[in-house]
């Protein structure tokens, strides 16, 4: 496994990974107005566009996963179905970590829907602690839309 910045000819490989990876984990946990925006296209033009705030690990020739930071933030981290339980992940959310201390910051974070037990136990898992319950305001359109989620927090 390689882990790298991406590139714009990941964007294909990552929106795919995102889109699957966002329905496992948010279908039924969050807004239905939120899903209605959320389409297999809007995670192609979103991967496009985020390319410079992505890290993506590779697995032979493919993109197995990424990773997405934005300050101290960890926004994505999503692997592909088949690398699942391989070390992909926790190798990412490592990288994340590594990139939230070398921007200056003491304490990492990131929002999981409330209903993500499997995102949930993977973190916690991995040494994050559960900060408790807020609303996350996902992008959508020009504005936001409030996400039931825990901020998860760890030190780096």
């Amino acid at each position: 496994m390689t882990v790298r910045p991406a590139v714009p000819a990941d964007a294909e490989a990552i929106a795919e990974i995102w889109y699957a990876g966002w329905q496992d984990g948010h279908l039924g946990h969050v807004p239905d107005a939120l899903v209605a925006v959320r389409t297999e296209e809007s995670f192609g033009t979103r991967a496009a566009e985020r390319i410079a705030d992505t890290t993506v690990a590779v697995v032979g020739d493919a993109v197995a996963g990424f990773v997405m930071v934005v300050g101290d933030e960890v926004e994505q981290v999503y692997v592909g179905s088949a690398y699942r339980g391989s070390g992909v992940a926790a190798e990412l959310l490592a990288e994340a970590e590594r990139q939230v201390k070398a921007d200056g910051y003491g304490e990492a974070w990131l929002a999981v829907a409330t209903g993500n037990a499997r995102a949930r136990r993977f973190y916690e898992r991995n040494g994050w602690t559960d900060g408790g319950a807020f609303d996350y305001p996902a992008s959508v359109g020009d504005g936001t839309l409030p996400v039931p989620c825990h901020r998860y927090l760890k030190q780096v």
